[in-house]
Parts: structure tokens; sequence; C-alpha cells
């Protein structure tokens, strides 16, 4: 039996879910589907050149994961780019990356970046070092963020259970 697929992390949804070639419409082209998966791929290997160690780290995927999808990737945009296919992006068993959201105490610039990636040094704008992070509101989505360290997670703790209500 085969191992079961883990859910690659992606920082978000691209701007756009498909490409075509201009002057034909879509509908009389063939289509090829990106996963977003793949498409992370080549946004963090391509577009931001990281190794694939780094890359397949922050996907949650091993590199020898990260190898095989980037070179699927890069095979159906060739294919598409030489052979004028319509390029759609959708699909995969993916998981969207939770965001950290930091400020300046300095120019009051607010931004967000991907958990995982280490601490920013100075803000982005003002290149000052005076920046915080701002707590983020609590999401019914997210979890309680009790009893879920790394060593618990997943696991009901005893003070939960004490808070739920009773079930009748």
């Amino acid at each position: 039996m085969p191992r079961p697929r883990c859910c690659r992390r992606v920082a978000g949804l691209p701007p756009c879910s498909m490409f075509k070639p201009a002057g034909i419409t879509a509908s009389s082209l063939e289509q090829i589907t990106l996963g977003l998966d793949e498409m992370e791929a080549i946004r963090l290997a391509d577009l931001l050149g990281l190794y694939q160690e780094d890359a397949a780290r922050q996907m949650n995927v091993s590199r020898q994961t990260f190898g095989r999808i980037i070179e699927a990737a890069h095979k159906k945009v060739a294919e598409a780019l030489t052979q004028g296919k319509v390029l759609c992006i959708a699909g995969g068993s993916v998981e969207m990356a939770r965001k950290r959201v930091f400020r300046c105490r300095a120019c009051k610039a607010r931004w967000e970046l991907p958990c995982g990636t280490g601490r920013p040094q100075k803000c982005p704008e003002c290149k000052q070092d005076d920046i915080f992070r701002v707590p983020c509101a609590k999401d019914p989505q997210q979890d309680s963020g009790k009893g879920h360290s790394r060593r618990n997670r997943g696991k009901t703790t005893q003070a939960h259970r004490s808070n739920r209500p009773s079930e009748t």
C-alpha cells in the first residue's frame, strides 16, 4: 500500500489562474493543468532562487519530492509555451501557509511573511530595526493555540476537555 500523500504548503493563490496564446479563444486550444504545488515550486526555485532543500522545507516536502514537482512543472510550462496550449493553474493537495504580520514603530508600515521564513531584521520601507509582530485576531478556522505545540499537535489537553460544552 502506498504512503498517503501529505499536503504541500503554498504561500497563496496566484493572481491569474490561466495563461493562453493571444488572439485565439481558449475553448479552441488544448489545455494543460499546472497544480498549485507546481506553481509554488516554480515561484520558490525560479523566481526567488531558493535551493531545492530550502524550497522543499517551505513546501513541507522532502528534497526529492520537490525535485519531482519542479521537474513536472518545468515540463508542463515548456509544453504550453512551445506548443501553444492553454496553461491552467488549479488543483492539488495543498494547504495555505499561515502568515505572520509585522509592523514598524517608526514609519507604521505593515507587512506579512509566511510562517517559517524567520524574523525580519529591518522594516522593508524605512530600514529601521524597531519592528514588532502584530498579534493576530483569533480565527475560528485556526487552532486555539492551546495544546497544539509541536510535541502536542493534534492532542486534546485536559483543560480543553473540561471547557467543552456537553454533548446532549
